[in-house]
Formats: structure tokens, sequence, C-alpha cells
């Protein structure tokens, strides 16, 4: 569009005027996609939904977008999956200790709204109790060989003299 819009005249029939002078051309004729229905009419989209595909396309962890509340009640229901990775005890109950200390400073901040989400405290003996119930055994390390199937190895010289003695 190189022309500029006459004075006195309006802006819709201004627009309306290039479009029945396009349609005449032929300009509308053969797009790609015509006579085919356009993709996502039949759904309201909110901002919210299209700032979660926007993420998601990105690769961004949606988990950070929830409310506070929200996402320390997606981590507690994640916690099992998570200290299943570690190797002791102790580093499973420092896990839960440290989510539960988040928890309760969480409690005593004010909340935005009297319907915020609420997260429980993670039971700390029975995340331990799932951890060691579901470690796999830790495997006997292996017995010496008996004596007599050991064979002595010989040594060799590390270097040759080659001077006389």
């Amino acid at each position: 569009m190189t022309e500029r819009k006459p004075p006195g005249m309006s802006v819709q029939s201004w627009v309306d005027h290039q479009i029945s002078q396009s349609i005449a051309r032929g300009e509308f004729e053969d797009l790609d996609g015509a006579g085919k229905p356009l993709r996502g009419l039949d759904r309201d989209e909110t901002a919210y939904d299209w700032a979660v595909a926007k993420a998601r396309r990105e690769g961004v962890d949606t988990a950070a977008m929830l409310p506070p509340g929200l996402g320390l009640r997606r981590e507690r229901d994640e916690l099992p999956a998570r200290v299943a990775r570690l190797a002791s005890e102790e580093q499973v109950r420092a896990v839960a200790e440290d989510f539960n200390d988040r928890v309760r400073a969480f409690w005593r901040r004010p909340q935005e709204s009297r319907w915020s989400p609420v997260p429980g405290l993670a039971d700390v003996e029975a995340l331990v109790a799932g951890w060691q119930r579901d470690r796999s055994p830790v495997p006997p390390p292996p017995s010496p060989p008996p004596a007599a199937a050991r064979r002595r190895r010989l040594r060799w010289p590390l270097r040759r003299r080659t001077t006389p003695r």
C-alpha cells in the first residue's frame, strides 16, 4: 500500500476501498489455506493460556509461573522422586527439612488473597521410609579370591643394566 489516505475520507471507508481494489486485481485468489478454517477460533484463549503456550514453545519451565502456594504444593508432590536420587538418609532429611522451613516461611507471610492455596508440610519420616524402601540394596563388596587361586605376579626389571658391575 503506497497510497496515502486522502484527507476528509474516514479510515474505515479508505480500508474498504483498498480491499475492494485488491479483490478486483485478484490479489486474494489462490492464497495458502484458502477455503480452510482458521486454527484456534473454536476456543477462548486467555492471556494465561497464551503465556503458557509461549513458555512451552520457548522451553521454559512452567512451574516457575505458578503462584507461590501452588509451587510449594507441586514441589511437595515431587519430593519423593527428588530424594530418590540422593545417597544418604541425612541428605533426604536435609531436603525435607529445607522444604518444611520454606513452607513455614510462606505461612508467616501475608497472602495476596484469602483464597491463596496453603501448602502443607512434608512428612519427613514417611519420606525417609519411602526412600529406604525404594532404594536398591547395596551389593556387598567383592570377596578376595582364595589363596590358591592367586598367582604370584612376576616383576620385570624396571630397566636393564648396561654397565658392567
